[in-house]
């Protein structure tokens, strides 16, 4: 949590501190950088992700939301393991079993960490007070913003 506290008071002293996740830049698994902002005006579900996990089948799922919404909506999936370590090594093997499990189409970031002394900062933001939809620390895989 103290760690969480030291990103979060790195974030607000910054010149321009985040008001919201439009804000945020993040990278793609392909290693692109995304401004999160290009998204205004559209729906966003940011959901942390995880291959090996028990949850792992609602990729499918994910991947009909995005097919039938997608125009309005944008999913974005945060391959992370810090739950049990349920998450493969690499940003490639990542996108290759996502793609031939689940046929994963919607954007994915690269392996971040969504909680911790090395906690993404999009991630520390939504986990913060300072989100207006703040629900606390993530307790596990496949948690919904």
């Amino acid at each position: 949590m103290m760690n969480t506290l030291l990103i979060l008071f790195s974030l607000w002293i910054a010149p321009n501190p985040p008001k919201n996740v439009y804000d945020f830049t993040i990278k793609t698994i392909e290693g692109k950088e995304v401004k999160l902002s290009q998204f205004k005006g559209k729906k966003m579900l940011i959901v942390n992700t995880a291959s090996k996990c028990g949850y792992t089948p609602q990729y499918e799922d994910l991947e009909k939301l995005h097919k039938q919404y997608g125009k309005d909506v944008v999913l974005i999936g945060f391959p992370a393991g810090n739950f049990g370590g349920q998450e493969l090594a690499t940003n490639s093997e990542i996108q290759d079993f996502c793609k031939k499990n689940f046929g994963v189409t919607f954007l994915l970031s690269e392996k971040v960490s969504v909680k911790g002394a090395d906690i993404n900062p999009l991630f520390a933001y939504l986990t913060s007070e300072e989100n207006p939809d703040f629900k606390g620390e993530i307790k596990w895989n496949f948690e919904k913003f």
